[in-house]
């Protein structure tokens, strides 16, 4: 029987996994190594989709930030610190994730980023303000103390 890899991958990484090793331990090397394959590269996608998630998300949160000082909270700081330190441990696993591939995908990302703030803003964003690499991934964001 022919197995579907790229279904199967795309589908369930464990259960591809499972059926690479059945195959292994049949003897059907070759068939394995195709499933092994068509893994790794549904693994790279699904890391790809989390790293791009997490970007977009810590410039989602940025931009309402800039946007709306007025509701800055303690939760959206802890949102922005959670995000960065799941971004870099993402890039610490995988190697190939460096700051260079984030840039080359910036303007994509925060196109998304600005769809997202507009709904959770639930407003149009005419001129969505410009974000830097700083913003983004350095300047340490605190709530403001506010007058009683």
């Amino acid at each position: 029987m022919q197995r579907d890899w790229n279904l199967l991958a795309t589908s369930s990484h464990y259960n591809t996994a499972v059926a690479v090793h059945e195959e292994l331990r049949a003897g059907n090397v070759e068939s394995g190594i195709t499933g092994l394959e068509e893994l790794i590269e549904a693994l790279s996608r699904s890391d790809e989709r989390a790293l791009e998630s997490y970007v977009t998300r810590l410039m989602q949160h940025i931009i309402k930030w800039k946007m709306q000082p007025e509701r800055q909270t303690p939760s959206w700081v802890s949102t922005i610190r959670h995000t960065r330190r799941q971004l870099r441990k993402l890039q610490k696993d995988n190697p190939r994730f460096t700051d260079d591939w984030i840039r080359a995908r910036w303007d994509d990302l925060l196109a998304g980023a600005v769809d997202e703030a507009q709904t959770d803003m639930g407003q149009e964003i005419d001129a969505p303000p410009p974000l830097t690499w700083h913003e983004v991934f350095d300047v340490e964001y605190r709530v403001a103390k506010r007058d009683v």
